[in-house]
């Protein structure tokens, strides 16, 4: 061991290990280089650059801690039961390490399937039983392990163990966020339907809580973007779940039951040209642009209905109608805004249509920005409102650049 009266403090290994840390404060109380066992530890400690030995001992037992925690996460992600096995029952207290989405712990994770991201395999399914055998609480977070699978249809499997275990389906993860709300979150319209065969209550809406309203309204108001919403909605519908927003045309048109949106345009013309100041949802992607004070067409741009767009053209709506402002000025954005901003290029093909019917692309609108910068407003078109997003719309920037649409 080098000289107390070194410059600077020795690194300390990448495992370091006490015992041995121990053994050199012995040895240098053997050589005589200090009169008690606290002095050759505080003198180690300083050779390490810590004030005293308790500092050390510290910093070494949280190090080990972590590095179990790394080596469990990496059991979990590559499918070692063996490997879970032998860390968690040499260490008990990794049952309840910080792992897991909001850390709600390792039986989150495994239930999780996310890395890697496939259906629960024979081994995951195992791995998730013996936690649960041998200490791991079910219902961690609030059920986390039950709200994470039930996030993919492809997890029901997971879904179905945890259950059988005594996970709640009518459960509030960390105290906000019913279970049912999960698949609405993702529009899992399988994932939806098991929880609603095995008891969950749509009809969930609680007053003060952060997500007060009912499965029917999330899932109405969720930021991702897919066909299958229309199946989501229809089983909620059919389970007697009720919603706050009462809005006949709009609630046809996300279901895409379109015979029947037709229907409350011919009894309403007013429908073409209303702006629907209701409309409290729509944000997604990055974005926190809504669809508030819009029209029907801005709706169906949003939701990537082609065929919902050419009906409301050939009926005579706007192809160019604008948003209400509100009283910042914030608005005026039209459907080309609603279809250019979609994660994957979900809004392509309604961006092609709306093209091809002549929509004006330098129409410029005062909107909120990203949803990582709540006080952000932006002037922008439609292209430049597609290029404030990274990871965007790649296909939809590209047609717009082709087109000579400006920024």
């Amino acid at each position: 061991m080098a000289r107390e009266s070194s410059d600077s403090p020795r690194q300390l290994p990448e495992r370091p290990n006490l015992r041995y840390l121990k053994d050199q404060a012995k040895g240098l109380l053997k050589a005589g280089r200090a009169a008690s066992v606290s002095e050759a530890q505080r003198t180690v400690a300083r050779f390490y650059g810590f004030a005293n030995w308790p500092k050390l001992k510290a910093y070494i037992e949280a190090h080990g801690a972590m590095n179990e925690i790394a080596a469990l996460k990496q059991a979990i992600d590559s499918n070692d039961l063996v490997g879970v096995k032998l860390l968690m029952t040499r260490n008990p207290a990794l049952h309840h390490a910080p792992i897991g989405y909001n850390k709600n712990g390792p039986l989150t994770w495994v239930a999780e399937c996310r890395v890697p991201w496939e259906a629960p395999s024979a081994v995951r399914l195992a791995m998730a039983q013996w936690m649960i055998d041998h200490g791991s609480d079910l219902h961690q977070g609030g059920d986390g392990p039950l709200m994470r699978a039930a996030l993919v249809a492809d997890r029901i499997p997971m879904m179905e163990l945890l259950v059988r275990n005594g996970a709640n389906v009518n459960a509030e993860w960390n105290g906000h966020f019913p279970i049912i709300f999960a698949p609405c979150e993702t529009v899992q319209p399988r994932a939806l339907q098991w929880l609603l065969e095995h008891g969950a209550d749509p009809n969930c809406s609680k007053p003060g809580r952060k997500h007060p309203e009912t499965a029917l309204d999330y899932v109405i108001g969720t930021y991702s973007r897919s066909a299958e919403l229309g199946e989501c909605i229809d089983l909620l519908m059919n389970a007697g779940c009720t919603t706050k927003r009462d809005l006949p045309a709009v609630l046809e048109l996300l279901r895409g039951r379109l015979d029947r949106f037709v229907e409350h345009l011919d009894r309403d013309a007013s429908l073409m040209s209303r702006r629907f100041g209701e409309l409290d949802f729509g944000n997604t992607a990055y974005r926190r642009m809504l669809l508030r004070e819009s029209t029907l067409l801005h709706v169906a741009a949003e939701y990537g209905n082609v065929e919902a767009a050419r009906i409301l053209l050939e009926k005579g709506a706007d192809i160019n109608a604008r948003a209400e402002l509100d009283e910042a000025g914030v608005g005026g954005q039209t459907a080309v805004f609603h279809a250019a901003s979609q994660l994957y290029d979900y809004g392509l093909p309604v961006l092609e249509f709306l093209v091809q019917r002549g929509a004006d692309l330098s129409i410029r609108a005062k909107l909120p920005g990203h949803y990582e910068r709540p006080d952000e407003l932006v002037e922008c078109t439609a292209l430049g409102y597609a290029e404030m997003f990274p990871g965007g719309p790649s296909k939809t920037i590209s047609l717009l650049r082709s087109l000579g649409a400006p920024s």
